[in-house]
């Protein structure tokens, strides 16, 4: 039996058969019916688990039970979605898209946007800078530093708040964007400021390394600083929540970097985040990124 099948089933035993719904109207019993029966199916479900923590083996009927439960528990999943208009198949084939999309890791290497353009218009391969710390008309500023020639990458940074919070080390992630994203319109516009990459193409430049490219990378960064200031900078995070990541994947969905998974959105996060840790634990230090082999690596400021 497969979803379909069993939706078209479960609505010939609905007692409250009606399935026609608006969003203008109030809540209607044969909607609403559906919804607290989900709830308290679930409620059920975990009195069978109370009961088999307080008993132990005792409880012998346990996997019966449970089996019941979730049978109850998924026709009303099917109900709720039939008084919704919603095909029940469908919302199983999308839900596992978007798990596998979440917790699969791509195979293959990693396809870069940029990889069949001319040598000047790539990505550095690699890179290697410095973060450190200089007074500059009396105030203290972060200067990072290209490692190959020396040369100073973007403006001095200052956190930019009234109390020292580490985000002027925000622009690890643009490096963790590059080498687990192949992606990074921000670092792209420094680098061409530097006369260090081309332009690409027109067509391309315009809708990927833009301004609006450019605004949405750095509100992506902001929103990832508000929730790992949340979640102790990620330090001992397994997995980035999944609203910020579908927040993330929304803000991108129309630029090139669309096909990246949420898995690799993650994988990101919790790598720039790692460094970043490192960097604020040492208020400095050296950074080596490698977008073939996609790592980020981090050395003290006494060991670089």
């Amino acid at each position: 039996m497969d979803f379909r099948e069993y939706q078209l089933r479960a609505r010939t035993t609905d007692q409250n058969p009606r399935t026609s719904w608006s969003a203008d109207e109030e809540p209607q019993k044969h909607t609403v019916i559906p919804l607290l029966g989900l709830v308290g199916e679930i409620g059920g479900l975990l009195s069978e688990y109370k009961k088999v923590l307080r008993d132990g083996a005792v409880h012998e009927q346990f996997p019966r039970q449970v089996a019941e439960e979730l049978g109850d528990i998924l026709w009303y999943v099917a109900t709720v979605a039939t008084k919704f208009g919603l095909d029940l198949n469908k919302i199983a084939e999308e839900n596992i898209i978007k798990t596998e999309d979440r917790w699969h890791e791509p195979g293959g290497n990693l396809r870069l946007y940029d990889e069949r353009l001319q040598e000047a218009q790539r990505l550095p391969r690699h890179f290697s800078y410095t973060f450190s710390h200089q007074e500059m008309n009396g105030i203290e500023r972060l200067v990072i530093t290209d490692n190959a020639t020396g040369e100073g990458h973007g403006d001095p940074l200052r956190d930019n708040a009234y109390e020292d919070d580490g985000y002027r080390f925000h622009d690890i992630l643009h490096f963790a964007f590059a080498v687990h994203l192949g992606w990074s319109p921000v670092w792209r516009k420094l680098l061409r400021a530097k006369e260090k990459v081309s332009k690409r193409p027109p067509s391309i430049d315009d809708a990927e390394d833009g301004g609006r490219a450019q605004v949405i990378e750095e509100a992506i960064v902001a929103a990832a600083y508000v929730y790992a200031d949340r979640h102790n900078f990620m330090e001992g995070v397994g997995a980035v929540d999944w609203q910020l990541l579908r927040h993330i994947k929304q803000m991108t969905d129309n630029l090139e970097v669309k096909d990246r998974t949420t898995w690799e959105w993650n994988r990101a996060l919790l790598d720039g985040f790692k460094v970043w840790r490192k960097l604020r634990e040492f208020n400095g230090g050296s950074i080596v990124g490698d977008l073939l082999q996609n790592t980020l690596k981090f050395t003290s400021p006494d060991r670089a």
